[in-house]
């Protein structure tokens, strides 16, 4: 069992993982920025440890005073959260070779479905359908060509490692390719620090479908239903719903046997998610996976009522599952609203500053997941989302109905948010009816509407 653990990451996912190691019993140790001495999930950990100064690189993404950090307070594992450290495989391996465990997939493992190319490969090898592409990396405009003269225009070029939309571009013709792959393996490398592209047939119009895993040490493996994440704006996502409004049971059942297969595979074991892109005709393609814990799992937890962080502590701690397959029952539907603070009157700028007051919905199903309170000052030098907000309804009616009325209650003074273009969002005829695809809110002034 472990006494302590360390929360490498910061935010509305650090009082997540908090509360969770709390009701298990485990004692916590935050790590903080300068610009996050004051944020909350530094205020109520256990024990707090500064690890440097405001830029990531600096602070959150610095292994050396993490690793540190952790020998210093007698911690003995590491939840790295989502973002950040999470999916590198590098400080996995220096977590075991410290002799602390990384509550996460092998090191191995993310090197392999981190990678989106050998992850195709994989997916391949798996029987898992793919959408038609490269045979891994392209290294230079005319392979680019070929690759793209042999599977046909509209094509994905995508960086292979990394994510959050970085190093894609979708290019339409050969006249623009040239550009579109420079400027995609300029943006990788500068991100990820790896330029290397792999190539993709765009499917027009597709929905967005993930399915949730659980697996353990022992080669057990279940899938928790799908999340429907299509609505998103310039690949970022902005709404995520379960069950999806597209999905049936047959689809679901060829789905998740797929993602397990996949999982299967590479010897997966902790939380992880497969992508899939489905298109017109329900056709699914894998797409990635995520080989952490994701932004919107509570999504997953209100339909099924799994704690998928306390999942992630218990596998780790070497438990077998204790459910099988036929034990996950997907109950009600689930809405997620991410709150950020930028301003969607002027192309979503972010929008750091100081919280005066600010005052949270509630009632019966409604969750809040975020660090943020009032006085608290939004630091410019992180990701822009300030909060979760979930509802959870009979049905998709009604949890439509309750997220407008949870969004309505939801009021932040002193920064702009993204509140009310979530509550447009809810009100929106396509969105109503569930007729909505990846390129929608790219298509769709709903602020106007």
């Amino acid at each position: 069992m472990f006494n302590k653990i360390l929360i490498a990451n910061r935010g509305e996912i650090a009082i997540r993982i908090m509360r969770a190691c709390r009701e298990l019993g485990i004692k916590t140790v935050a790590v903080y920025s300068t610009a996050d001495k004051s944020a909350l999930h530094a205020q109520i950990a256990d024990e707090a440890v500064c690890i440097g100064p405001e830029p990531s690189k600096d602070s959150y993404l610095n292994t050396k005073a993490i690793i540190a950090a952790c020998e210093a307070t007698g911690a003995n594992a590491i939840h790295p959260g989502f973002g950040f450290l999470s999916e590198n495989a590098n400080f996995a391996r220096l977590c075991d070779t410290c002799g602390i465990t990384f509550i996460g997939p092998t090191p191995e493992c993310m090197d392999e479905m981190g990678d989106k190319a050998n992850a195709r490969k994989t997916m391949i090898g798996a029987g898992v359908p793919v959408i038609p592409g490269s045979d891994g990396i392209v290294t230079n405009i005319g392979d680019a060509k070929r690759v793209c003269r042999e599977i046909g225009y509209p094509v994905m070029v995508k960086a292979t490692a990394g994510g959050g939309g970085r190093g894609i571009r979708l290019v339409e013709d050969e006249t623009a390719l040239e550009k579109q792959f420079s400027e995609a393996q300029a943006e990788a490398l500068a991100c990820f620090g790896n330029g290397d592209l792999y190539i993709e047939k765009f499917v027009v119009n597709p929905r967005h479908i993930e399915i949730q895993l659980l697996a353990d040490n022992f080669g057990n493996v279940v899938h928790l239903g799908e999340r429907d994440c299509s609505l998103q704006r310039r690949n970022q996502k902005v709404l995520e719903e379960s069950p999806s409004p597209i999905m049936t049971d047959d689809l679901r059942a060829r789905m998740g046997a797929a993602a397990v297969s996949a999982a299967k595979a590479c010897g997966y074991r902790n939380a992880g998610t497969i992508e899939f892109l489905v298109d017109k005709d329900k056709n699914f393609y894998f797409m990635e996976m995520n080989t952490r814990i994701q932004v919107e799992h509570p999504v997953t937890e209100f339909v099924t009522g799994i704690d998928l962080v306390k999942a992630q502590i218990r596998i780790a701690e070497g438990e077998r599952l204790w459910f099988t397959q036929n034990d996950v029952k997907v109950t009600g539907h689930a809405i997620e609203c991410r709150i950020n603070a930028e301003d969607p009157r002027h192309n979503f700028r972010p929008c750091p500053g100081l919280i005066r007051s600010i005052h949270v919905p509630g009632g019966f199903n409604v969750r809040i997941d975020s660090a943020v309170y009032a006085g608290y000052e939004i630091p410019p030098y992180y990701d822009s989302m300030i909060a979760k907000l979930l509802v959870k309804g009979v049905d998709r009616e009604e949890a439509i109905k309750k997220m407008r009325v949870a969004l309505a209650e939801f009021i932040i003074d002193g920064v702009e948010t993204n509140i009310d273009f979530q509550l447009r969002l809810l009100k929106n005829e396509n969105f109503e009816r569930g007729e909505f695809d990846n390129g929608f809110l790219n298509r769709t002034n709903i602020m106007e509407d």
